[in-house]
């Protein structure tokens, strides 16, 4: 066994006993650390106290040559960093090269949204009397309304909204409690759930919880999960889609007929406005579509 493979061993022992690390994430640091070492080796910088940031730097750059990807770069260097940060916890050396080094930062993935026709068509899937179809009505309705996240959304208790007044009260993340507006469509669907499919679900018994499952108790994220997937196969959507993706919807159709980017922060919960900004994007890449699609000159 060589040097390096001698750190690597001391140092994927130290993520096991001293950190719980699990297998996979061992296997991970194992195979990024490792590659690293034998990068220095290649270079001749065989003692960690010569390492310095540009060593740091041109293994992210050989790594990038070789057609990996920002987020893998990323984790990479956060392994690098680790193992460095071992090295000096146990005074194998005295510096850390990587402190000043940056993470790879991968390009913002747009989110995934649907069109308003087919929003319109999702909502309308759930169609008939039953209470099943009536439930899952409200439910979509409300979520499209509101922009709730899924979480969100099955917490709601029933006296958390006001049909009356159309708004609703909810605790996003942190802990924080907004206001959002209701809209005629889902408090009428909300109306009619509450009228006739919700005490159906009850059996009698007693829940505080809006919205119910066939058992009579609470919603489940996943529960709401295969909802959304089954409406969305009904209405013939071939997108991948999950409950976020009307929550991003609904920002995004909010944002393109005029509303303002900081009414939406609100809406949505966004402790900071650069989160909401994404949707600007969203908005700035259809339009961008639409007039390469349509304009004669697109």
């Amino acid at each position: 066994m060589n040097e390096a493979d001698h750190y690597l061993d001391l140092f994927l022992n130290y993520l096991q006993v001293e950190k719980g690390l699990a297998g996979n994430t061992l296997e991970a640091y194992s195979r990024d650390v490792g590659k690293y070492l034998n990068f220095l080796g290649g270079r001749g910088s065989g003692e960690f106290g010569s390492v310095r940031p540009i060593d740091v730097a041109s293994f992210l750059q050989r790594l990038k040559e070789e057609g990996i990807g920002p987020r893998s770069r990323a984790r990479a260097l956060s392994a690098v960093r680790m193992f460095h940060r071992f090295l000096m916890i146990e005074n194998y050396c005295d510096l850390n090269p990587t402190s000043i080094i940056e993470a790879p930062k991968a390009p913002q993935k747009l989110p995934s949204i649907l069109t308003a026709r087919e929003v319109e068509r999702l909502l309308a899937a759930p169609a008939g009397a039953d209470d099943g179809a009536v439930r899952d009505r409200a439910m979509l309705e409300l979520l499209y309304a509101t922009g709730l996240r899924v979480s969100e959304l099955v917490a709601l208790r029933v006296r958390d909204v006001n049909l009356d007044a159309g708004y609703l009260l909810t605790m996003g993340k942190g802990s924080k409690e907004r206001l959002v507006p209701i809209g005629e469509s889902a408090r009428a669907a909300l109306a009619e759930y509450a009228a006739s499919a919700r005490p159906a679900a009850l059996r009698g018994g007693e829940c505080d919880c809006l919205f119910l499952s066939r058992l009579g108790g609470g919603m489940s994220r996943q529960a709401f999960w295969n909802i959304i997937k089954k409406r969305a196969g009904e209405a013939g959507i071939v997108k991948n889609i999950s409950p976020h993706t009307l929550r991003h919807s609904f920002a995004t159709h909010l944002l393109e007929n005029g509303a303002d980017l900081r009414s939406v922060q609100l809406m949505l919960g966004h402790a900071d406005l650069s989160t909401t900004q994404i949707y600007t994007h969203v908005t700035r890449e259809r339009l961008k579509r639409l007039h390469e699609e349509f304009h004669p000159r697109g």
